[in-house]
């Protein structure tokens, strides 16, 4: 399972990656990139480089997670190279599932 979250604000912007896997080993990655789907590629990139051949995704951004299941156009040119690369990546896993968890929840 992969949680990310990522985050924008005067500082910076931000992304956190974390993946647990079926026996309980977790695996953390934090750094400073852009935002939402940076945090979501990486941690899609992470899973398939450890061989994950199916990935339940939770993410509490809205917007990436309407824009990845087809729920919302990606009508920003950085935004659909994002969506493409995500689509691509998911092609990777025999199951792959994004659920779009609320920020409260998303700790």
């Amino acid at each position: 399972m992969l949680s990310v979250d990522g985050s924008s604000n005067q500082q910076g912007n931000g992304t956190g990656v974390i993946l647990e896997g079926p026996d309980g080993l977790l695996i953390e990655k934090a750094n400073n990139n852009q935002a939402e789907y940076e945090a979501l590629i990486a941690g899609m990139l992470l899973a398939k480089e450890i061989g994950a051949k199916g990935l339940l995704e939770k993410s509490d951004s809205l917007l990436v997670t309407g824009q990845v299941i087809g729920e919302y156009q990606a009508k920003d040119p950085q935004m659909a190279a994002y969506l493409e690369y995500v689509q691509v990546l998911k092609e990777s896993f025999e199951v792959f599932e994004l659920v779009h968890v609320p920020r409260e929840k998303n700790t």
